[in-house]
């Protein structure tokens, strides 16, 4: 297969993504806090991919003003990224279909109907995060355009399924909508994987981290590129009496005072020094802000570094289009070579004796 052919063949692999993000290359932006914001989702989707603003705890006022910002830098269509939880989740979605937004990500948990047809109705599409086959089946029944499914080897929040045991599971059954794969992907060869399993399309969190165009701080980058996959781990929970909500982040000193701080509340509450419900909030709080304490201040070793598994093919900083483009010729290549690999193991054929074809003629 010639290279023209393998990217023609690649362009119909991912056609349904594009079709339904409306850019060149059906690869979507992880929507990162504090790094998924103006910079790199106009870069994306410049460079033809799929940009997610990343709405995290933001005000709608905020949002708004982020949206304008970043349709100032691209006239190519992004996203938004909106955390179900979000005590103003109604006027968030109102705020991007003010904005005239084409795609409404709903996150962090099962979306309410409410929202999934106050974006709908608003014009815009509405894509959902699904942990399961029965969940997914749910959100399609409720109206999502579209499902992502994401395996625990991503960064930040994150379930406790892998991207391959899902991707088996959910996308043989869920033709309706397009279904985008998350979690651990950071070669092109993977995302082909992925596509000739049946996935429309892909999204990518970590392989942006170090783009030139992300504000993520030197220090927060240097500690993308020293790490291997290994050291992306889920935070521990020691008590089941006292959940914690499984984090993929590069394990720091901060990683370890969590360990002791859970050790310290639970023996207090033990020692009846404070009740469950203090307890519980105590562990909550340790993160509060130490994410932004990380991205934004480069404080690596007491904030959250917030990284997936893919880190480890995360060796230097590159422009978004580098990113996307090396994705796209790791995928061609694949499928070139494959081909290659094929036509040059394929037995040729038998050729006949003058005898055996006076036989045969004669026959």
């Amino acid at each position: 297969m010639s290279e023209t052919v393998a990217r023609a063949h690649l362009d119909r692999l991912w056609s349904r993504g594009r079709e339904f993000l409306g850019c060149e290359r059906a690869i979507m932006g992880g929507a990162m806090t504090w790094v998924s914001e103006r910079n790199l989702v106009s870069a994306i989707s410049n460079a033809g991919g799929f940009g997610v603003i990343a709405t995290g705890s933001m005000s709608p006022a905020l949002l708004s003003a982020e949206i304008a910002a970043t349709a100032k830098l691209t006239d190519r269509p992004f996203g938004v990224n909106v955390i179900t939880m979000h005590p103003e989740l109604m006027a968030l979605i109102g705020v991007c279909l003010d904005h005239k937004v084409g795609h409404v990500v709903l996150a962090g948990g099962l979306p309410p109907g409410a929202a999934i047809q106050r974006v709908r109705q608003g014009g815009a599409q509405v894509m959902c995060f699904a942990p399961a086959l029965v969940i997914a089946r749910k959100l399609v029944k409720s109206g999502a355009d579209a499902i992502i499914i994401e395996g625990m080897e991503a960064g930040g929040h994150t379930g406790p399924v892998s991207t391959s045991v899902l991707a088996q599971e959910i996308l043989p059954a869920i033709r309706e909508v397009p279904v985008f794969v998350a979690g651990g992907i950071g070669r092109g060869e993977a995302i082909l994987g992925y596509l000739e399993m049946g996935a429309a399309g892909v999204q990518l969190g970590s392989r942006f981290v170090c783009a030139t165009e992300s504000i993520a701080h030197p220090k927060f980058k240097q500690a993308f590129i020293r790490a291997a996959a290994r050291d992306a781990v889920l935070s521990i929970q020691l008590d089941p009496r006292f959940p914690v909500i499984p984090v993929r982040a590069l394990a720091n000193a901060a990683t370890k005072r969590f360990l002791e701080a859970q050790r310290d509340v639970i023996d207090r509450f033990n020692g009846g020094v404070i009740d469950q419900k203090a307890a519980q909030l105590e562990i909550e709080h340790f993160w509060a802000g130490a994410l932004r304490r990380a991205v934004i201040e480069g404080d690596v070793e007491n904030g959250s570094v917030m990284a997936g598994q893919s880190v480890g093919m995360v060796s230097r900083e590159q422009s978004t289009k580098e990113i996307l483009d090396e994705l796209v010729e790791q995928a061609v290549a694949a499928l070139a070579l494959r081909t290659a690999a094929t036509d040059d193991t394929e037995p040729a054929p038998k050729r006949r004796t003058p005898d055996e074809g006076r036989v045969r003629a004669g026959g």
